[in-house]
């Protein structure tokens, strides 16, 4: 599996028992619906290897506590700490309406409801305060924050998200 084909989950942040059981932090708004996994993929040395999993359950609501099939021992356990947890884009749950995972809308163009198609989607930085919209327009960068207020459509037939953005805003840029 490739680490493009999917999505981080969380990651294996301390040991819970001495038979090997881990904790997990999951970087999600829903982790109960990771409760009951067969698998995950986790990051070793750059390289995404399946482990199956033979119990998990919630430990103090932050936490996913995992017993890994043959994870047996506390050292066992501890070579897996920091560890990225990965899971095939699709078992993502889909979203309808103007809700987007960020992955899904690269390369989608940006229209304007008073200027038009302003460009493309080239990435999405999400290291600021507000998440931006990176988008290239005859090769000019314009950064585009993401904000619910600007977002009047996402149109996953037309590859297009619609927004109505204040007035200079693109302006700057070009």
């Amino acid at each position: 599996m490739r680490k493009e084909d999917c999505f981080y989950l969380g990651k294996i942040a301390k040991k819970f028992s001495f038979k090997g059981e881990v904790l997990a932090y999951l970087d999600t708004d829903e982790p109960e619906l990771y409760e009951n996994l067969e698998s995950v993929f986790v990051e070793c040395n750059k390289h995404l290897i399946p482990f199956f999993i033979e119990n998990a359950s919630f430990h103090k609501n932050d936490f996913l506590r995992i017993r890994f099939e043959d994870v047996n021992t506390e050292e066992e356990a501890e070579a897996l700490l920091g560890n990225d947890l990965y899971l095939p884009l699709s078992m993502l749950p889909k979203l309808t309406g103007n809700k987007f995972y960020f992955h899904e809308v690269i390369g989608f163009e940006v229209e304007d409801q008073r200027l038009g198609v302003v460009g493309k989607i080239q990435s999405i930085n999400d290291s600021t305060a507000q998440p931006l919209f990176e988008v290239l327009n005859r090769g000019v960068e314009i950064l585009i924050p993401m904000i619910d207020h600007f977002l009047v459509k996402v149109d996953r037939e037309n590859k297009k998200v619609v927004m109505n953005l204040p007035e200079g805003l693109i302006e700057m840029y070009l």
